[in-house]
């Protein structure tokens, strides 16, 4: 699937590449945003993003009426009740196949990003979505279980789909100086996502008997309103040029995102997708990546970061939550309400994301978190162990939540979703995304199916595993992480190709 046989090289030589980088970085800071990129940006992040996270956040509120609905429908449509086991079994299935689904759809990313293109990736997870939706809203009219499973798993390979592709797709469309800060748009919007998901499965609005099948498919308005400009869209300017061989259609594009005015930054920008063609490391299929050895420590990193990131105990915090809340003296409901409030709480940091991209080094934010984070959770497993016999370690643990939900945000959070765009040339890039974005469902698979059991067998130290995954993630930067702001993938891959034996810069 490589182009570099496809394009011509003669008016390309080595000492130019070599001259490219900082004279692109220099025309790139003063790059302003452009409107297309903007709509772009924000479409895809509304449009996809948000509602992966929302079919994370919306199904838990309702959960007990919808086992209830599911009992019933059973009973109804084969005069039998099930068992608690089997109702338990059951409702398991329809949480755990959106994250088979989401594995799945991962792993199909990178095949349909560089046969129908980033653009086209984009469309297929609306529809999707969409498919989804309507299948929530008419399962319980039909008094259909099966329509409830085909629905999650159908959202599930969209949003595993999404994952994937959306954090190259934006990669793309932006000049370097403003590829971090577009990068963390698909953690932000996951994020959001989780929490408007949230708020609408409360009782207060659509988390009743009655109305619960809206909660789960109230995100089809988001998305009709953001696909509106569609066809405004964009396609990826290095897809076209590196992929398909397509010269003239990738500067057309440039043009468009970058401005008319913006003629020398675009001669830059084809000179350094050039460069690309012109590098002999531009496998594209999954068996060549998963071969060459010079992608054995980006991939390395881009699964340990994505799948660590689920494994940082992010989701264990919330599933906990509610119950630390309600040791510390808040009703039910209150606790809840809580839950809530650290969900706007890691929302409202992972603003802040495009900020610290913009203008902070990937790898002193990373290490930052981690280390950090890492403290809180050991924190919290002492101060849970103890909690019973000291009157304030309730709060105490409160505020040790707080603090990781703060600083998680800070690079566990948004850097994981979008290194591998920085790492890798576009060839390889779909494949690594897909790899990153499957280890990040699968490990997701895992907290869900394993935590409840490890809480039940060793209660505070359930922690201590989140708190060594941090530790590990932590010197896995240092030793063996490029820093990768402001410098385009073609400077940064060969710094890691030798394996662990790349010398770090």
């Amino acid at each position: 699937m490589s182009a570099h046989n496809n394009v011509e090289a003669e008016h390309l030589n080595p000492p130019f590449k070599v001259e490219i980088a900082p004279q692109q970085t220099e025309i790139n800071q003063k790059q302003t945003w452009s409107k297309l990129l903007l709509l772009v940006a924000f479409a895809t992040t509304l449009g996809a993003a948000v509602p992966t996270g929302y079919c994370i956040g919306v199904i838990n509120a309702p959960a007990t009426l919808m086992k209830s609905w599911c009992n019933e429908t059973v009973h109804e449509k084969y005069d039998s009740w099930m068992s608690p086991g089997g109702l338990d079994i059951l409702w398991s299935s329809v949480v755990s196949v959106f994250l088979i689904g989401g594995a799945i759809g991962s792993l199909g990313g990178a095949g349909l990003a560089n046969k129908f293109g980033r653009k086209a990736c984009m469309f297929i997870c609306a529809v999707l979505f969409i498919i989804g939706a309507v299948l929530f809203f008419f399962c319980r009219a039909a008094k259909s279980v099966e329509m409830l499973l085909l629905g999650r798993l159908i959202v599930g390979l969209a949003s595993g789909l999404v994952t994937a592709t959306q954090p190259m797709y934006l990669a793309e469309l932006a000049p370097p100086a403003q590829r971090g800060t577009l990068g963390v748009f698909c953690g932000v919007g996951v994020t959001g996502g989780v929490v408007v998901g949230q708020v609408f499965s409360l009782a207060d609005i659509f988390g009743t008997a009655e109305r619960w099948h809206y909660a789960l498919s109230a995100y089809i308005l988001l998305i009709i309103v953001c696909y509106l400009p569609s066809f405004l869209f964009p396609e990826s300017p290095k897809f076209l040029y590196v992929i398909k061989s397509n010269r003239e259609a990738a500067k057309r594009e440039l043009m468009r995102l970058r401005g008319a005015d913006a003629t020398k930054l675009v001669e830059q920008e084809i000179a350094v997708m050039q460069a690309e063609v012109n590098d002999d490391m531009q496998s594209s299929s999954f068996g060549d990546v998963l071969r060459d050895k010079r992608f054995l420590l980006p991939l390395i990193i881009v699964c340990c970061f994505q799948g660590g990131q689920q494994l940082s105990g992010i989701n264990a915090i919330f599933y906990y939550s509610v119950s630390i809340f309600t040791k510390a003296g808040f009703s039910e409901q209150n606790a809840q309400w809580a839950n809530l409030g650290a969900g706007c709480l890691n929302l409202c940091i992972s603003l802040l994301g495009p900020l610290l991209m913009a203008t902070c080094k990937r790898r002193t934010l990373m290490m930052l978190s981690s280390s950090i984070c890492s403290i809180f959770l050991f924190s919290i497993a002492f101060v849970l162990y103890y909690i019973e016999s000291v009157s304030w370690f309730a709060w105490a643990c409160i505020v040790c939540i707080m603090g990781y939900i703060f600083f998680y945000q800070f690079g566990l959070g948004p850097i994981p979703y979008f290194i591998g765009s920085e790492l890798f040339e576009v060839a390889p890039r779909p494949v690594a995304m897909s790899m990153g974005s499957l280890s990040s469902w699968a490990c997701n698979f895992i907290i869900g199916m394993a935590f409840p059991s490890l809480q039940s067998a060793w209660g505070a130290f359930v922690f201590l595993p989140f708190s060594i995954t941090c530790v590990l993630l932590c010197l896995l930067t240092k030793f063996y992480l490029p820093e990768t702001l402001a410098r385009d993938p073609s400077e940064v891959a060969p710094l890691v190709a030798k394996g662990f034996r790349s010398k770090i810069k």
